[in-house]
Order: C-alpha cells, then structure tokens, then sequence
C-alpha cells in the first residue's frame, strides 16, 4: 500500500522541546526538557546546542513512536511517510554564531533576559516612536535587537563573516538545512523589521547599528527553505513560524477579531487585526501573524505577561508546591486571598505598561497568611494581569471580545480559569490538545508542501474541553 502522508511538527520552546507527528490525526506526541535554563539576576541564558540537541531527539522519537503506532494499530500495512516538516521557535532569543560552521559562539540569550534595558534606556523618546512605527513593537529589552546589540558590546561580538548574531532559528534552520533564514512572524519580533514591507529596515538596524547584510533572509511562513536528514531520509521544511503566532493559527483565530491566550513559561495573548500593520492604540506589540508565499498575511496585536509558569516553577523552588497539580488543591482549601496581593512580575512587566525594572510583589501578609492564601493570590495576580491585556485588545480591535480561547499547560488550572472568566467578564474556552503550537506548525507545513487550503484539515472549528462562564456579580 502508499505510505500514510504526515508531517512533524517541533516546537522548540524555553523549557522543553515538544514534537508532533500529524497525520489525520495526532499519531504521537512528544516532549524532550531543555536543560541548563540560566538565571542570575537580570541574566537568563540557554545553551544553544542543548536546543538544536532537543530538536532532533524529539523529532526522531516522535517518528519512531508514530510509526509504532501505525504498525500497531488497523493500517498495520500502511507505511509512514514523513512528507514534510515545520519548525516553531522561542521568537526573541538570540545568539551569535559562525555562520560557516554553524558553531554557537555564545549561550542563547532567552527572551527572558532584561540585560539589554542598558540598551534601551539610553534612546531618545523621538526615536522609540519611530521606531514604533515602523516596526509596530514598542522599545523594550524584550525585544531581539536589543540584545543584539547588548551581545555586541558586551560579549564583542561584532558580525562579520565569520560572526552573525540572530535569532535563535536561523541558527537551528542553519543546522537542519544549511541555509540561514527566518520567518516574517519572527522577523516582526525583532524591532528591525518594516511591518509593513516584510524586509529588513535600513531606518531601524541604523538606530541599533546593526548591518542588514548579516542578518538572516526572510522568507514566509510557509515557504520551504531546504530538506533535512536530521531525523532520518532527507524531509523538506516547509513550515517557519514563531511559537505564540503558530498557537494563534491553530485554534483558527485567522478572522480579525478572535483572539487566544498561552499560558506557557509566560502567558500571551493575540488578536488578529486583519492584514494592515498598524502600531497599537492601547499600548500592545503589534507582530505579524503570518505571511504566505502568495502574498496574503495578518497581523496581529499582543501583550506579554513575562511570568506565568515561570511563577510556578518559582513556587517550586521555594517549596510553596510541590507540582502544579497543587495549585487547585491548595487553592480550593481556601475562599479567599483576604487582603493579600501578589503582582506576579518576576521579570519585568511587558504590555501594556512596559516597566523592565518592575519586580514581583507580595502585600497584604499577615499572621493569618497560609501558603494556600499565597498561592491563590499569585493565580488571582495572574487573572488580572491577563484581564489587562484583554481590555487592551479591545481597544485595538474596536469592538469586544465574546469569548476567549485558551491553550498551554496552566489552562489545567480549574481554579486559575475560573479566575480568567470572572476578571475578564467572557467565558473562556479550553483548546483541547496540548500542543496547539505544534499544531499550528503542522498546519502550516501542509499549507508549504500541498498549497492554500491543506492547512483546513488541521485548523477548522473545535469543541473546547472546558468552558468556564463569569460568576454572576
């Protein structure tokens, strides 16, 4: 019989590596950790070949358990043909590399890192507008090319032939293909992107001092860029796509007006304004949602709340919890957070109000204060921040939200989204798998090697797992 046609989806994220082999269905489903997540202070670093490590583990697991799967199940005589592969990416973390050799000369710089607000705080109100309109990001060390420039004056690493410094999928396409690309989704997280052309501008990487001709070619989002033998026979790529705009695809947020929000390491939450790239009025980034090779696109506003796993690792570490599954256990041993608040800002506050130096904040502590009071009060932190950026969208998008859609590991939470329904005041949907990003990556790898219109077998409407109404005030 033909081989059975799939594609392998990798999300390679900031705390693990997920892979996903679609074929009609999800066949298999894998998680790889990244070790050696870095923290020290404002500095947050990740080893780039630990990264590229956990790409092809993942990927080559994930086909192995796909074709055991396939034999196992009734198309036991049914071959597995990987057709086609796309890779999503962590969007603002950069390193510099040797281009020719493709050996990483510095750590991954994570998109948690705030060193480079030595990098920001020194440019004139004047120039972040213009920068603002161009781009349609707000100036902030969040951001790529400010840690571009940070690497450069502080690990002197100045491109060259022999020295480029990008973001972090350039360096891992490099190595699966040998050619050194990025996305426009991505490129549009990196402040030196013309969000309305899709090419680099000269205006932007002047004000950095950065030279266009080393960094990364963009292409679209479905473009195939080369084959890789990294997991086995060569397999083209036909997928680029930053991470959250790859969850916004596969939950068929692909009208202007739906929106989604992650709840990753942080939570982040888009809405597609449509396909006019445009800065926000609300105080929000405004990114690419995607750009096809046959000329169609969407933007889409976002805002960032930098820490939201990420706080509950931190509960971890301090031994608040054991596990997440603690959260609704702890928390559902209480009413209330009487008098306590927890502003969950561990690394700074990212839309709408910008604020790198800002730290995370427990008031309210009394003789009273139980660990469970504590925990409760970071999840109602969590709610608010995301109900912000909310009430943000819907500036931009000019009309409310109906309802808010839902993915990532927190959405387990039943505590924090009852929380989510009652700040924002809409219903909150759960996405029913665990790997909308890589979904979306799917979606999109179908949409490069089989045309417009193949990604609808991914991407069409969906039943959510949980719906969590407002309480009635």
């Amino acid at each position: 019989m033909d081989p059975r046609p799939a594609v392998l989806a990798i999300d390679q994220g900031t705390s693990a590596t997920k892979a996903v082999v679609w074929a009609g269905e999800v066949l298999a489903e894998v998680d790889v950790p990244v070790e050696g997540l870095a923290f020290s202070g404002d500095a947050v670093e990740q080893d780039p070949q630990a990264l590229l490590a956990s790409i092809v583990v993942a990927g080559r697991q994930a086909i192995a358990m796909a074709q055991s799967s396939v034999r196992s199940s009734a198309h036991s005589s049914t071959a597995l043909a990987i057709t086609a592969i796309g890779l999503g990416n962590q969007g603002e973390t950069v390193l510099a590399w040797n281009p020719n050799t493709g050996q990483a000369l510095s750590s991954a710089i994570s998109w948690q890192d705030r060193r480079a607000q030595s990098v920001t705080q020194t440019l004139q109100p004047d120039t972040c507008e213009h920068l603002r309109q161009i781009t349609g990001l707000p100036v902030d060390p969040y951001f790529a090319a400010p840690k571009m420039v940070w690497l450069q004056r502080n690990g002197g690493f100045i491109p060259n032939p022999d020295c480029v410094i990008t973001t972090i999928d350039a360096f891992l396409t490099h190595w699966l293909t040998g050619n050194m690309v990025t996305d426009a989704s991505t490129a549009s997280r990196t402040q030196l992107m013309d969000g309305r052309s899709l090419q680099w501008s000269a205006d932007a990487c002047a004000v950095y001092g950065l030279d266009p001709n080393y960094l990364p070619a963009i292409v679209s989002c479905d473009a195939t860029i080369g084959t890789t033998d990294a997991f086995g026979p060569a397999i083209p790529v036909t997928a680029l796509m930053v991470d959250q705009q790859a969850a916004l695809f596969a939950q068929g947020c692909t009208d202007p007006g739906t929106a989604k929000c992650t709840y990753g390491t942080g939570a982040f939450l888009l809405g597609n304004i449509g396909p006019n790239h445009h800065p926000s009025r609300a105080g929000l980034a405004t990114s690419v949602a995607w750009a096809f090779k046959d000329g169609t696109r969407a933007s889409c506003v976002d805002g960032q709340v930098y820490s939201a796993g990420a706080a509950v690792s931190w509960l971890q570490r301090t031994g608040l919890i054991n596990s997440p599954a603690d959260l609704d256990t702890l928390t559902m041993a209480v009413s209330d957070e009487p008098g306590l608040t927890f502003t969950p800002t561990f690394a700074g506050a990212g839309a709408p109000t910008w604020n790198p130096t800002a730290q995370a904040a427990i008031d309210g502590v009394s003789l009273g204060t139980s660990t469970a009071h504590v925990v409760r009060a970071l999840l109602r932190g969590l709610a608010n921040e995301v109900a912000e950026l909310v009430r943000a969208v819907e500036v931009d998008l000019g009309a409310p939200l109906h309802s808010l859609q839902v993915d990532g590991g927190l959405t387990r939470s039943s505590v924090l989204m009852q929380m989510q329904a009652d700040a924002t005041g809409i219903p909150v949907s759960v996405y029913p798998h665990d790997c909308a990003t890589a979904l979306g990556i799917a979606a999109m790898a179908l949409r490069g090697a089989h045309g417009p219109g193949a990604e609808r077998a991914i991407i069409h409407e969906w039943t959510p797992t949980q719906r969590y109404e407002p309480t009635p005030r």
